[in-house]
């Protein structure tokens, strides 16, 4: 079962869940039902109203994994079927997808799971909240994982197809630093909480290399041989409070859990073997 079939769950149910005979994934308003093994239902979790189909999935599903972010009703998933996934007869495995910007800013400090987390805006605080509901679902005989996803990059969403569209920039603070993830190691790290016996609990899902922004977006210039935009002071420059809040967080962030008990194996290390990657395929 899959709440929220956006991105990274998209991804995951296209490239990486061949470990499963079928599939059960929800959007608001889906505009297909099927395709494949892939049932595809609607459900919104402002509505009274949950598809039977649904509720019959979440009878028969060993493994789910809720991509749906919270709001200021709180999370989605369990506002209206809470007591269906408690009582779910064979579900032993439950993924939570959520930030690492629980973690709020840390001056460029290395940080793990055992950080304090401060979330410093309305979503990461609602994503905190929601992470301790899905957690209060683990039992002795169901684990429940909460995957805290750094910057998330991959295929239709890279810095390669910014610089083609024109929208790519090289904003420069000094000492800032971000954190990112390939969808693809994401996707590892779904299967390696579904299929291997990893104790349940907190990972960071990101890469060995913490980089400034602009770095990254001058390597994609490389890879594809052109000019990067030049380079723009953040206090210069126009932003969104979304994008401004970004830049009010810096820190490292530390995946050695999730290679030590997972067992991931990074198929893209650093953000340079991602993009050599993408740009490769024609991105």
């Amino acid at each position: 079962m899959i709440f929220g079939l956006g991105y990274t769950a998209g991804f995951y149910a296209a490239e990486a869940c061949s470990a499963f005979a079928r599939v059960t994934a929800t959007k608001r308003a889906p505009e297909i039902e099927a395709a494949d093994r892939l049932q595809l239902l609607p459900f919104d979790g402002a509505s009274e109203k949950v598809d039977p189909r649904l509720l019959a999935g979440l009878r028969e599903g060993d493994a789910l994994l809720v991509s749906a972010g919270p709001d200021e009703a709180g999370d989605p998933v369990l506002r209206r079927l809470a007591a269906e996934v408690a009582a779910a007869p064979k579900l032993k495995k439950i993924v939570y997808l959520s930030t690492i910007g629980v973690y709020g800013d840390h001056g460029g400090a290395w940080i793990d799971e055992t950080a304090k987390t401060e979330p410093s805006n309305r979503r990461s605080r609602q994503r905190l909240a929601a992470e301790q509901e899905w957690l209060n679902l683990a039992t002795d005989a169901r684990a429940v994982y909460v995957l805290r996803l750094s910057g998330i990059y991959g295929p239709g969403r890279n810095a390669l197809l910014k610089l083609k569209d024109g929208t790519a920039r090289r904003l420069i603070k000094p000492e800032q630093v971000f954190n990112r993830i390939h969808v693809a190691d994401i996707a590892q790290a779904i299967d390696a909480c579904f299929l291997r016996d990893a104790p349940g609990g907190i990972y960071n899902v990101t890469d060995d290399e913490p980089a400034p922004p602009q770095d990254v977006v001058t390597f994609a210039a490389g890879l594809l041989g052109v000019e990067p935009p030049p380079e723009t002071p953040f206090e210069e420059t126009p932003l969104t409070p979304m994008q401004r809040s970004f830049y009010g967080e810096n820190k490292r962030v530390s995946n050695a859990r999730m290679k030590r008990d997972l067992g991931v194996a990074l198929a893209f290390p650093t953000y340079r073997e991602g993009m050599a990657a993408l740009a490769a395929q024609g991105e």
